[in-house]
């Protein structure tokens, strides 16, 4: 057992094309390799948010400060602090901040979850 408390875990700015602008990201079990799930926690800055994608895995996301937006091709949808998204494999959305407020979950998958991005 490991009992990892998120203070603990480095922080890192991350900013790469799958987001709109840097974001910051802690990867609480990145060490375990025993572990089949990948576990992050998301940082969004205001109006920061992802791009389409999807996974190849099933997604679980858990919003734990601020407001946002998730969104499909057809839908959007405002998401709040206690609200938990489940986004089935190859499903496209993105996911971010609202202009008026920062955004941070959880987001967990299974380690390897290949991530294809649709959008530029």
């Amino acid at each position: 057992m490991k009992i990892v408390h998120l203070k603990n875990v480095e922080k890192n700015k991350v900013n790469i094309p799958l987001f709109t602008g840097a974001i910051i990201r802690q990867s609480p079990l990145a060490n375990i390799k025993e572990s089949d799930l990948a576990i992050d926690y998301i940082y969004f800055p205001k109006g920061i948010r992802n791009k389409f994608h999807s996974h190849s895995n099933g997604q679980v996301l858990v919003v734990t400060n601020g407001s946002g937006t998730i969104a499909t091709k057809s839908n959007k949808y405002k998401v709040k602090v206690g609200d938990i998204i489940w986004i089935p494999s190859g499903e496209i959305h993105w996911h971010g901040a609202n202009a008026n407020s920062v955004f941070a979950h959880i987001s967990i998958t299974k380690v390897f979850t290949k991530i294809n991005q649709v959008e530029k």
